[in-house]
């Protein structure tokens, strides 16, 4: 809950030629005078990803009579081909051109597969003579530009081919978020051309640093300048490789054989791009739609909603409505707060939970008389914030009485057990069967409280309780935590409005573990029973001091019990 504010990041376009970012002008070719692009994709399995991919392609900020798409589909034993043919039928009057290579009369695997995702010999080499036909296909129309696309990547950024045309580089790609450490680069490459990690991507893949860097990789979303004279030394057949000792890769052998030419490869990760999947094991078929939840609650947790063609929504499944086990669950938001709101119900679709909104105490609007009269509060005796040496404000006081309120109703319903949500979360992957797992691992213990997300303030070591959970020592914040009615008595018993403190000191101080000990005297009876997943099951949107954070705690006045009682 004391996140702090730091900054506003203001990005926005003008007449569609010009991007101002923190008032630096990057200026954009004319419209009128795009280059030829051709997009190229090969299609197999990808009914799951399949409506974003071709939405977010749809939503492209590019002169669409400049851009002439290759699909080649084979191998499907999904609705992949359906899909495609829907979004053409739509959409093929906007383009230059659109061709379609499909092939339904093969196999559902190749002589050497096991699985669907399993990477064979064969496969690789059916790859290779996609891409170099792609390729090739692309020379042979004298297009500008060759924008290699897999149908799995979820691109997010409307001006992506201008931004990266703009650029004028000779490879170039830009960065792709996973639900993980994964990405479409490479900083560093072995001996024996695979990858090697290296302590430049993560800064680059964490956008601690911005820009375009160059790399020995990209992959996934790549843009060829074939305007480069050298472009015509481009492969992926690893045999036109000179002296080529790598795998049998597609990717490799492109990358290897830009490198031997002298062609640079550059990620750029100065905008938000877009999204893609990290890949499936080979004995995982059945994990693609759970890994395409994952990449959708990723986009949500940085507050994008990915775009999905009206035509296509019939593909696109949700799963069956849960409870997780609770008999209630409760999602914290101001009324005022629409947009997190929304983003909050999108996650809660994707993961079929059914809450319950409710209308956070708006600090902003509380009067001196609110305070003492209608709530009848009281301030802890010479509280003051242990970081910024001020008494509290008037957001801490409207989320402690949202969450009291809470506390309230689940003791007048008699709610067993209830999950409490604030609106600025993002959900860990997979975070449906965690959860659920956690609840399970601790059915034969007594606890009160269990934190899903937390702060954790002390660098001691927790004891394990379960598997998955530990006794928490002082922590702050209350982005997720699961509350019982034995727990809900007991915040309420302490009488906490009497002696106000911010919620997420006083959550320790009821399980006796914050190191203040003028404010724990307070409260005489701490025999709250605390656990906490481990690890946590979600995160904050966004940290103090990132693009994007707001805290409606802090931008709020401060309250002095000393001060007119009519004054905040």
């Amino acid at each position: 809950m004391l996140r702090r504010i730091i900054k506003i990041v203001l990005c926005f376009t003008v007449i569609l030629n010009i991007t101002i970012c923190n008032g630096t002008i990057q200026y954009l070719k004319p419209s009128d005078k795009w280059p030829t692009i051709v997009i190229t994709s090969l299609v197999r399995n990808k009914e799951n990803a399949l409506p974003y991919f071709l939405s977010g392609l749809q939503k492209l900020d590019y002169p669409k009579d400049r851009i002439i798409i290759w699909f080649y589909s084979d191998y499907n034993s999904d609705n992949s081909d359906n899909i495609l043919k829907d979004w053409i039928s739509a959409h093929s009057s906007e383009y230059h051109e659109i061709h379609v290579s499909t092939n339904t009369t093969t196999a559902l695997l190749l002589p050497d597969q096991e699985t669907i995702t399993h990477w064979s010999a064969l496969r690789y080499q059916h790859v290779i003579q996609l891409r170099e036909k792609a390729l090739n296909f692309a020379r042979n129309l004298w297009a500008n530009y060759l924008f290699m696309l897999d149908a799995d990547v979820l691109l997010t950024e409307p001006l992506t081919l201008k931004l990266l045309v703009n650029k004028d580089l000779a490879i170039s790609a830009p960065m792709l978020i996973s639900d993980g450490a994964y990405s479409n680069f490479w900083c560093g490459m072995d001996e024996f051309h695979y990858y090697k990690r290296t302590e430049e991507y993560r800064p680059i893949l964490k956008r601690k640093e911005i820009g375009c860097f160059k790399v020995p990789m990209v992959h996934s979303a790549v843009l060829i300048n074939l305007n480069f004279k050298d472009s015509d030394l481009l492969t992926y057949v690893p045999e036109k490789i000179k002296d080529y000792d790598g795998p049998e890769d597609d990717i490799i052998a492109f990358a290897v054989g830009a490198r031997k030419n002298g062609i640079p490869m550059h990620i750029c990760n100065d905008h938000m791009y877009g999204f893609v999947p990290v890949p499936l094991e080979k004995d995982n078929d059945d994990d693609d739609k759970e890994e395409m939840l994952n990449l959708k609650m990723e986009a949500l947790g940085h507050e994008i909603h990915l775009p999905l063609d009206k035509n296509l929504a019939k593909y696109v499944h949700y799963p069956e409505i849960t409870d997780l086990n609770c008999t209630q669950i409760f999602m914290i938001n101001l009324e005022r707060r629409k947009e997190r709101r929304d983003l909050m119900n999108a996650s809660f679709v994707e993961l079929g939970i059914v809450s319950t909104w409710f209308k956070a105490i708006d600090g902003k609007s509380l009067t001196k008389e609110d305070i003492i009269q209608k709530y009848n509060i009281k301030l802890l005796p010479n509280y003051e914030d242990p970081y910024h040496k001020r008494p509290m404000k008037a957001g801490e006081i409207g989320c402690f009485l949202s969450h009291y309120f809470i506390w309230k109703r689940i003791v007048e319903n008699h709610y067993d057990t209830t999950l409490i949500l604030e609106d600025d979360i993002h959900f860990v992957p997979y975070f449906k069967e965690k959860f659920l797992s956690v609840l399970q691992e601790i059915r034969n213990i007594d606890w009160d409280l269990l934190y899903i997300g937390r702060k954790i303030l002390l660098d001691n070591e927790e004891p394990y309780i379960t598997e998955h959970t530990v006794k928490p020592q002082y922590s702050y914040w209350t982005l997720g935590y699961v509350l019982r009615e034995s727990g809900a008595k007991k915040l309420l018993a302490a009488d906490p409005l009497s002696k106000l403190l911010p919620v997420d000191e006083y959550l320790p101080i009821m399980f006796d573990q914050h190191p203040t000990t003028r404010w724990v005297e307070h409260f005489p009876i701490r025999d709250l029973k605390a656990l906490s997943a481990a690890p946590l099951l979600v995160h904050p949107t966004h940290y103090t001091g990132e693009d994007g954070y707001i805290s409606d705690t802090e931008d709020s006045n401060i309250v002095d019990p000393k001060a007119d009682r009519t004054d905040l």
